[in-house]
C-alpha cells in the first residue's frame, strides 16, 4: 500500500466523478491493480470507486470480463479492442458509470516485433463515449507499469473534463 499522497490529478478525478455524481471501476492487466490503488489513496473515494478486476490472464478476460476469445484470438490481448471490451466489462459487471482499462506488455520478455515491449492500450468508457489510446513507453517494467498508471488517469482525467 502506498504511504504517498494523492496527487493533484487523483484529487481532481474524485472531485469531477463526486460533482457528476459518477462511479468508476477498473479492469487491470499490467497494472495489476495500480490503478484502483491510486485512486483508492485518496480519502473518500469509496462514494465514487465501486471496484476493479485484475485480469492477468485471458482466461479470465474471457470469464470475468466477457471479452469474446475471437477478439483475442483476432488482435491479442494487448489491443484496442480487448482494452475496450475489458473496459465495457467491468462497466457491466460493476454497474458503473464509467470504466477504465489497460492491457500492456511490461518486459522485460513477452516482446514481439509488432508488440514490443512497452506498448501500451488504455480504454475509458463513460455512457456511450469510448476513448482509447495507445503508448509505446521505454524502460524497464516497473517505469513502464508506472506510465500506464498515469497515462489510464490522464485519460480518464480527460474524459471526465469532455462531460
Amino acid at each position: 500500500m502506498s504511504t504517498r499522497q494523492p496527487n493533484v490529478v487523483l484529487l481532481t478525478i474524485g472531485t469531477l466523478l463526486s460533482k457528476k455524481r459518477m462511479t468508476l471501476s477498473t479492469a487491470e492487466s499490467i497494472t495489476a491493480g495500480g490503478i484502483g490503488e491510486a485512486i483508492t489513496s485518496v480519502p473518500g473515494a469509496s462514494r465514487y470507486y465501486l471496484g476493479g478486476i485484475v485480469a492477468y490472464s485471458n482466461e479470465v478476460k474471457q470469464k470475468l470480463l466477457g471479452v469474446e476469445k475471437k477478439l483475442l484470438l483476432r488482435f491479442g490481448a494487448v489491443s484496442s479492442p480487448v482494452a475496450i471490451a475489458m473496459a465495457k466489462g467491468v462497466q457491466a459487471i460493476t454497474g458503473s458509470s464509467c470504466a477504465v482499462s489497460v492491457t500492456g506488455i511490461a518486459g522485460p520478455e513477452g516482446g514481439t516485433r509488432s508488440k514490443p515491449v512497452g506498448l501500451v492500450h488504455v480504454a475509458v468508457v463513460s455512457g456511450k463515449n469510448v476513448k482509447h489510446a495507445k503508448f509505446q513507453f521505454r524502460g524497464n517494467r516497473v517505469y513502464i507499469r508506472r506510465h500506464t498508471v498515469t497515462a489510464a488517469l490522464s485519460l480518464l482525467y480527460n474524459v471526465l473534463c469532455e462531460k
